[in-house]
This record gives C-alpha cells, structure tokens and sequence, in this order.
C-alpha cells in the first residue's frame, strides 16, 4: 500500500544556520529583556515568516519580510512581550500569503493567532480623511483596540515603519497616507499616551503632505535654534545649578518644538513664525513626585512665573495617564520659557504611554496608569458602540474622545473627572451614571447653583441634583458635547419617540379608516399580516410609528387596506362631519411632536399639523404665513386640536417697543417674571436715542398665560407697544 506524504506545513521550517544581520539586530534587542526560550520563538517566528513571503518584495525592491521584521524591531524597542513582537512579523501572512489561521495558532498559540487575525482586519481598511473615515471600519478598528490593546500597538508600529519608507510611493499614495496617518493614527497615539509615537507620525505626515511647509519652518527653526543656542546653554545651566544648591537630585534638558506643532500653532492662532515665543522648552527629570515640587519651588526662585501658566498634572493626570508640572517662566531674555517638570517613570509614560513598562497579564491589572485609562477609554467606547446602531454616529461621538482638550473637575467627595473642553454640567451628570444624568435638573458649580447647560472650566466643584420626575428631551442634545451624554440622551429619545409614536400613528390611521367606515378593530387580522409583508414590515406598531413620523400616510395606509378586504367585509364611508374629527393633542407627545419656530402655537390658538418626513408632525397656528404653502401638499396636512387639559412650558415671542432709559430692560424683565413667566433670551432688534424695540423668547402655559404677561408689560409704564412675535 502506497503511502501518501503528508502535506508540508509553512510552519515546518528548520533552523539551519545564521540569520540575515537585520533580524540578528532583532534578536539582540530582544535578547537584552526576553528569556532566551523566547528569543528562539522569535527566530523560528522569523523563518515561517520568510518562507511565507518568499519571493514577495516591496515597492523599494527589498524582500518583503524585511518591514515586518523592522514593525517587530519598533515594538522591540517598546520592550514588548514575546506575542507581540511574533504577531509583528507575521501580521502580513494571514492576507498576504498561504499560510491559516489553524497553522499559525498550531505553531504559536492562540493568542498570535488572534493579535494577527486583529491587524489583518485593520489592513483592509482605508480612510481617505477623518471625516470621511469609513465609519464601520473604525468603528471595528476601536473594538479590536478594546479587546486587545496590543493590536493597535502593532498596527501604530506598523504604520511608522511605512511613514518610514514613504519615498518608495508615488505622490498621490504618499499624500493619501500622510494625510490619514495625520488625521487618525496620530490622535490615536495621543489618546494612548504615545507621545513619542505621536511626535514622529505627525513630523513624517507633515513632510509628506506639505513637503515646502515643512522644509521652510525647520529652517527657521533651526536658524532661531542657533540665534538662541548660547541662551539655552545659560538657562540649562542655571537650572542645573539651582537644583544642585536646593540638593535636588535632578538634571534639565532643552528641548525643540516639532515643526507640526509650531505649524498647528501658527494656524490655529494665526500667528506668524516670529510672533510665536516658545519655540524651545525645558525638561527637568528628577527621581520622586515630591522633589517634582520642589524643583518647581526651585525654579520659580530663579525666574518670575507667568500668572495663571500653571498645570498640575501629577495631581490630576491627563485622561491618557500623562503626569507632569507644567509652568512658564519669564526667561533671562525676556522671553517666556515653557518648562515641564516630571519623574523619569513619568518621562518614560510619557513618551510611551500604554507601552511603557509593558507588563501585559490578560487577568492582572494593568503595568501603568496610561493603560488603566486606555482601557477605561476602549471599554467606554464598547459600551457606546453598543448603545449606537449608526456607525456614523458613534463616529462622531469617538472624534470629540479623540482629540480632547481637557477639562478636569471634582465631585463633592473629591473624585476626578476628565472631559473635553467646553463640556456642561450636564456631560458632568453623564459622566457620572447615565441614571443621574437621565434625572438632572440643575447642578452646583463650586457651591453656586446653575443651569445644566453652563460650561464647566478646569479645577471646579461640580454636584448634580436631580429629580426622580425629571427627563431628558431633544433640547439637551445640543448642550452637551461628550459621546456617551449624546448617546444616553438619544437613546431615551428614540425609545420616548417610539412609544409616542405607536400611539399617535393608531389615532392617524383610525381617523382614517373612520372616514371609510371602518376602524382598525375592525380589519381582519390576515388582511393586516398581508398588507405587512407587502410592505416588509414586521410588527403593526412599526407601521404606526412610520405614519406617526411622516414616512408614511394615513390616507394611503388606509385606501391600501380597505383595497385588500374580501368582498364579505363590506365597508360604507362615513358621513362628512364624523370623518372631519380632529385628533386632540396635549402636547405630551413631544417624542413625535414639534412647535414651529417661525409660529410659537400656544394651547389655545387654533393650530394646524404638517406631516415632515421623518420628524413626525410639526404644529404650527393656522395664521402662520407657512400654512399656504402648506396647503400646497393636502396629503401632509393632519387635522389637529389641542385637548382641554395641556401641561406644560411653551415657548412664545414677544416684540415690545419701549423708551430707550436707563433700568427699562430691567422693569420689563421684573414684569414678566412677576407673571410667573420665565425668559429665555433678550436680544435689541432696533435702538435709537429715544426709543428701542426689543424681542423676548418667554415661556408661557397657554394663550390666557401670554395675553397675562402683555397685560402685565403695558403697565410698566416704559412701553409703547407689545405684540405677539411674529404678529
């Protein structure tokens, strides 16, 4: 009987000799940390990755397997573990080559398997920018992040070596790159803490695609670089020296701002090269937290600090683990000098964040503060992702994660949170528990009670007090600017809208139905189940929803069902007045409901409803200037009233036309506050010397409330004349 050989595996290499000197260098870098079993993982991981791209080269002619091996090299100066420096140089075989997944786990165990299995999903995406990121891609990019950090530690490696070797590509390739290397893997380095990372994509990127920009900045840097070596020299050593005197342990490095950053700069603050005066900065590295302090008390004895220059972020680390004092000092020359103050731990988390000390143990807890707030951050997102259908929007809401400017604030029993610039109290009330944000009602800023939708600035005392009534509404998306505030408030909205709906579209379609003699009781279940599955509908109440919201007509619902009745379910029409009822609205139906702001409709005025596709129906006051165009489209008008008992604050416009005195603001203010009237803005619309006419946006409970308040303003005796907005 013949034998069959089995089938040779990739992995079946032999190790037989020396290695090529580029992956020797490899194996001497990560012979300096890995026991020497691993060292040899490593090297037969090399093999199997040669032989896989045998005859594979890149576009500068070399073998193929020289970028992986130089993506390991990266991570091997990181000090990354054994798996991850595997998973770098076969992270291209999976897509690339013959070799399987079963070989590859077979060979090196599953955690391998998955790292490569993780890069190669993230290879096949392609962002042309930022904004027009292919939302699913990176949505899939944050969540392979989220289950294993190392993933995204390798594509970043990856993506520097390519940035490394950019020149091989053609111009349109390049420019394609540099601008997505800039836009999405530099932030992303940031976010990690990756600081060094970060500095060296976004000088690469910037290189790339503005290639005269950065030529020319660099020069100037340079050339103010030797205009000012002698200064820094001076400075460097007065540093040293007044640490030595205090016995400070501790040494000062000068340092050079990246052409990006002074090129961020200059654009951001339009400011030219010379208006820009920190040009170079200072380090000080010492050897604990408290002799950070002390060698800021150093420093300030030596040169006069810039007021209000100061961050503490050893106290209160950036959200990416980042620590560090940070002050500005009036220098010798009369120029501010920035200075950075931090432990060596604290350079090294610095310039790597998430990979510095790596230590990674699945079930351990993390090496160092920036992996512990990676992970919050990534598990965060996974939460949000969960809580988002649209990949575009949980797109969205990543972006303001990814590029924060950071405010930092305290709750009553001293904890810390961080949240991008130009946050509200109500982010606050997020980021605290959704539940305390779904029921806030105002918050105390350090003591001071204010609205939900004030900004909050760093170092504040922030409380949240809610309400077990309280709720959020479509308002509140505007007043908030974090990811997971936006998709807890939608979330709500949607389930709120959904119900509201369900309940609004029956009413439509049975006034409709009623004006065919029918209800819809009354249509046989089969004939309902058909119409459905004609439709690709699944439930009845997403049909009543879709009516509700302007993505259907009743009219048409009901003419489509009455056609598919059986000659036995006989039906007669109405008579005109029954089918002319109103639906009655207590305005409680806000999920489908909307006031339109060229109108303001109060409970009270006689109102119309125009069905807009997707936003349900807006209400606007028949007297509305829109309602003839409205009329145009019969189909979208929907016969509405409001019901006897309304609840609720509408909003409503006043024009009052005063005398132009000093205090009259104030006198019209303490009269419609005085008629239990709260007032949302005030703006002038004309002024002269004698008199002005003023607009105020008010909220009233109805017609009676508002004709109340003018009653109330043409009193005052500094008004000429008060008429509803718009008239």
């Amino acid at each position: 009987m013949e034998v069959i050989p089995a089938k040779k595996k990739l992995t079946d290499v032999v190790d037989d000799g020396p290695v090529p000197p580029y992956a020797q260098a490899l194996e001497d870098r990560v012979g300096a940390y890995l026991p020497h079993e691993q060292v040899l993982r490593i090297r037969k991981a090399f093999l199997v990755g040669a032989a896989a791209h045998e005859g594979q080269t890149r576009k500068s002619g070399e073998p193929y397997i020289t970028h992986p091996v130089a993506v390991a090299h990266v991570l091997a100066e990181l000090g990354l573990d054994a798996e991850t420096i595997i998973a770098a140089i076969l992270h291209d075989t999976l897509e690339d080559t013959k070799l399987e997944r079963t070989e590859l786990a077979g060979a090196f165990g599953e955690t391998v398997a998955e790292l490569v299995d993780g890069v190669t999903k993230l290879d096949k995406m392609r962002f042309s920018s930022r904004a027009e990121a292919d939302a699913e891609s990176f949505r899939k990019m944050l969540l392979a992040m989220a289950r294993d950090l190392r993933v995204i530690l390798i594509k970043l490696s990856d993506r520097l070596h390519n940035m490394r070797t950019l020149g091989a590509k053609d111009a349109e390739s390049r420019r394609r790159i540099a601008r997505e290397t800039l836009e999405i893997y530099a932030p992303i380095a940031q976010r990690l803490g990756m600081n060094k990372f970060k500095a060296e994509l976004q000088d690469l990127g910037f290189k790339a695609l503005y290639p005269d920009r950065h030529r020319i900045i660099g020069e100037r840097i340079r050339a103010a670089l030797g205009n000012r070596r002698e200064a820094m020299a001076k400075i460097e050593m007065a540093l040293e020296g007044r640490l030595a005197a205090e016995k400070i342990p501790g040494r000062a490095v000068s340092r050079i701002k990246s052409a990006w950053s002074i090129y961020s700069k200059m654009r951001n603050e339009h400011k030219s090269f010379a208006q820009l005066m920190d040009v170079y900065g200072f380090r000080v590295i010492t050897d604990s937290a408290m002799h950070c302090y002390m060698a800021l008390g150093a420093v300030h004895g030596l040169y006069k600090p810039v007021d209000g220059r100061f961050k503490d972020f050893i106290a209160i680390p950036k959200g990416n683990g980042y620590q560090s004092l940070h002050t500005v000092l009036l220098g010798p020359f009369g120029a501010p000098i920035e200075i950075q103050i931090r432990t060596s731990e604290m350079e090294s988390v610095a310039e790597r964040g998430v990979a510095a000390h790596w230590a990674y143990k699945s079930d351990s807890g993390p090496a160092n503060s920036a992996q512990a707030r990676a992970r919050e951050w990534l598990s965060a997102l996974a939460d949000s992702q969960a809580n988002t259908p649209s990949a575009s929007e949980f797109l969205e809401n990543v972006k303001i994660d990814l590029f924060p400017d950071e405010v930092y604030l305290f709750t009553p029993r001293g904890d810390i949170f961080s949240l991008p610039r130009n946050a509200t109290a109500l982010d606050f009330a997020y980021a605290v528990h959704t539940d305390v944000g779904d029921h806030a009602v105002a918050a105390r800023v350090d003591k001071k009670l204010v609205p939900l939708r004030t900004r909050l600035v760093s170092g504040q005392q922030v409380e949240i007090i809610t309400a077990p009534s309280a709720v959020p509404n479509p308002a509140w998306l505007e007043a908030v600017v974090t990811g997971k505030a936006r998709t807890a408030i939608r979330q709500y909205l949607k389930h709120l809208q959904h119900e509201d709906a369900v309940d609004f579209g029956h009413r439509m379609l049975d006034r409709a139905l009623d004006a065919r003699g029918l209800s819809l009781d009354a249509i046989p279940g089969a004939t309902l189940d058909r119409f459905l599955e004609d439709a690709k509908l699944k439930r009845l109440e997403e049909l009543l929803s879709e009516i509700a919201l302007g993505n259907r007509f009743a009219d048409q619902v009901a003419t489509q069902l009455v056609a598919l009745l059986g000659p036995g379910e006989s039906h007669t029409p109405a008579p005109a007045e029954h089918s002319a009822e109103k639906i009655r609205i207590s305005g409680a139906e806000r999920g489908v409901l909307s006031f339109g702001n060229c109108c303001h409709p109060l409970p009270g005025d006689e109102i119309i409803g125009f069905l807009s596709s997707g936003k349900g129906i807006v209400v606007h006051r028949v007297e509305c200037p829109n309602v003839a165009e409205f009329r145009k489209t019969p189909e979208r008008i929907v016969a509405i009233e409001w019901d006897r008992d309304v609840s609720g604050d509408y909003r409503a416009e006043l024009r009052i036309e005063v005398l132009n005195r000093p205090g009259v603001l104030a006198t019209v203010a303490a009269a419609i506050a005085d008629a239990g009237s709260n007032i949302e803005n005030v703006e002038y619309i004309e002024r002269d010397s004698t008199a002005a006419t003023l607009l105020f946006a008010i909220e009233v409970k109805d017609r009676k409330h508002l004709a109340d308040v003018m009653r109330r303003v043409r009193r005052t005796g500094v008004v000429s004349g008060v008429y509803r907005h718009p008239l």
